[in-house]
């Protein structure tokens, strides 16, 4: 909860960060309806957010601490954050659910800022903002999303510690494999087993755990769980979005059960080696294009259907930037991001090996615990 996450100080050096960059920009407000945004700027941190019924909304002023406009569910724990400012009303709302409120907020305002590009979202219903953007007739919204992705993309230290311990903690788990899986074993039981070591190694929630399994490699990374049976041969792979207070860790290991054929091993060091590539050119002034460039030209293929090879990480599973071609993002420290290149093995077979570090100035700070170079295998000899 809140302030048990952070002291109060890390709050007013994300406002003055964002001040600075608002006053740069002539903006005179920033109105935030996603969960991300609001936490960032005030520490309220909730499972509640998965019901879709209540808005919540944020304005961050160019002067002054950020102004919670929220349900009056959520009052007593946004109380408990370092915000002062908390306006609530009784929702769900017959005829106003905190538009005529928000309005009176917003209504001094001349230029407001939104984020309205890649990645971000409106958690409140488009007819609302219809109704708000026609009572505030003089107030114009504007795209505010380079600013946001500039204040996030750059982690405190204390945000760093506390991915590097989910990082650790699954990074434990993921040690556990030859205790948890097994040959025979339906494969929703092994996602069921791994979620629960998670849970005993430390890690405060599992919202993230897909994967896939199949002879020498898998059809896709984000299915669900099945009834199928791990069988010799297959080779198993877990990515993990495992949290703690609020921020995830996101990383996967692969494992062969009883062996591993020739391409599936040859995959697996193709893969690690491109890991090694964009781990040793990760650095301060490095883009993303740099690194997706370093980690395509070890695989030497095709895999333009998979999009990209990593993305930043932190409160959200994918953050901004994405490892990718087209993205000229510049590391700078203090960046979390993931390195997730991919690969096809043969016709419906691939294979994907990612970890999380930290761009620092000299070496990347890795976050997870390095995968072994070689394809591990459970139940060697079955």
């Amino acid at each position: 909860m809140t302030e048990q996450d952070f002291p109060p100080e890390e709050f007013a050096e994300r406002l003055g960060r964002a001040q600075r960059a608002m006053h740069t920009d002539g903006l005179d407000a920033l109105f935030l309806t996603t969960e991300a945004e609001v936490r960032y700027f005030t520490g309220f941190r909730t499972l509640f957010w998965q019901s879709p019924t209540r808005p919540w909304f944020l304005v961050v002023p160019a002067t002054g601490r950020p102004i919670a406009i929220i349900p009056e569910i959520g009052a007593a724990l946004m109380a408990e954050t370092w915000i002062d400012d908390i306006r609530s009303w009784s929702s769900p709302h017959a005829s106003d659910d905190g538009i005529g409120m928000l309005a009176d907020v917003l209504r001094p305002f001349s230029r407001v800022g939104m984020p309205m590009g890649r990645e971000s979202s409106l958690r409140m219903p488009l007819g609302d903002l219809h109704r708000l953007q026609d009572t505030l007739d003089t107030v114009e919204l504007v795209d505010c999303t380079p600013l946001m992705r500039d204040l996030r993309v750059i982690k405190s230290e204390r945000e760093i510690a506390i991915l590097r311990r989910i990082c650790s903690i699954a990074s434990d788990a993921f040690d556990h494999a030859p205790d948890l899986f097994r040959v025979g074993q339906p494969l929703v039981e092994a996602f069921r087993a791994f979620r629960i070591d998670l849970l005993r190694c430390g890690a405060d929630d599992v919202p993230y755990l897909v994967g896939g399994a199949g002879p020498g490699g898998y059809p896709d990374v984000i299915s669900p769980p099945g009834l199928t049976p791990l069988r010799p041969g297959d080779v198993l792979m877990l990515d993990t979005g495992a949290t703690l207070q609020g921020y995830h860790c996101d990383f996967d290991r692969n494992f062969a059960f009883g062996h591993a054929d020739a391409d599936a091993r040859a995959a697996y060091r193709t893969l690690h080696r491109a890991t090694d590539a964009a781990l040793a050119m990760a650095r301060p002034g490095v883009t993303c294009a740099d690194m997706h460039a370093a980690m395509q030209a070890v695989i030497g293929q095709d895999t333009g259907d998979v999009g990209r090879y990593g993305h930043g990480l932190g409160m959200q599973l994918t953050e901004h930037p994405s490892i990718i071609g087209f993205d000229r993002t510049v590391m700078r420290e203090g960046m979390v991001m993931t390195l997730e290149p991919s690969m096809q093995i043969a016709e419906g077979r691939i294979m994907v090996h990612e970890e999380n570090m930290v761009i620092r100035d000299g070496a990347p700070e890795l976050l997870s615990r390095r995968a072994a170079p070689e394809l591990p295998v459970i139940g060697a000899g079955a």
